[in-house]
């Protein structure tokens, strides 16, 4: 299986990607998996313009050759996609959305309904053999209302993917919280390997992703003290 990891946190000490390393560690625990890892932030990837030249050229890149056609060449050939990164605004940070925004000329001008009676652009890639999954970290206490619009998008844009959103994601790197941090990377590992057997995580296993690792007033109580 061909997996492309895209990181989106722009630190090298990324509290989200300790996470993700964790799951790769479980779901790549055989090494029989081609692994390529993007850190995005590295990349020269410019805005979309929106002038669709990708589109009268349809040959599946963008017409302004920086590295997102190199991007492009790996998503379109990848069995699973994991998009790893920090809440920003409620959403994916901005270097990581141009890469998405990005996408497009992997899809056609010409539009089709589909049977849920959306309209969609037809692709160029079959994305029904991409599995992709998102992984999110925040620095708040809690999960209601703070992941809910990018919930949203992320299941229309990816069509019902995989999704693993954690409240509290700091401690990850907080040497003191390591008590709590550790055994919740250990289950990350569990859910990849989970995960490499079925390609899908059961509700089980996300709602123990998810859960906040200590207490909502505790953790303020320290952020507010820091």
């Amino acid at each position: 299986m061909k997996i492309l990891v895209l990181n989106g946190s722009p630190k090298k000490k990324s509290d989200t990607f300790r996470m993700t390393e964790a799951f790769l560690k479980g779901l790549n625990k055989d090494n029989k998996h081609e692994v390529d890892v993007i850190n995005v932030i590295d990349k020269k990837i410019a805005p979309c313009r929106g002038c669709f030249g990708c589109w009268e050229q349809g040959n599946g890149h963008c017409i302004f050759d920086d590295d997102q056609n190199g991007i492009l060449d790996l998503y379109r050939t990848a069995d699973l996609i994991i998009w790893s990164f920090p809440l920003y605004c409620y959403s994916m940070p901005s270097h990581l959305k141009a890469v998405l925004d990005r996408t497009i000329p992997l899809l056609k001008m010409d539009m089709v309904q589909q049977p849920d009676g959306s309209i969609r652009h037809i692709p160029l890639v079959d994305f029904s053999r991409i599995h992709t999954f998102v992984i999110c970290g925040c620095g708040f206490p809690d999960w209601d209302g703070n992941f809910d619009s990018l919930r949203l998008m992320c299941k229309t844009c990816f069509r019902d993917p995989d999704m693993v959103f954690v409240p509290e994601a700091p401690l990850m790197n907080v040497p003191a919280a390591a008590i709590v941090a550790d055994p919740l990377l250990e289950r990350f590992e569990k859910a990849g390997e989970e995960y490499a057997s079925t390609l899908t995580l059961s509700s089980e296993t996300v709602m123990e992703l998810e859960t906040p690792m200590i207490p909502k007033e505790e953790y303020i109580r320290n952020v507010n003290g820091h």
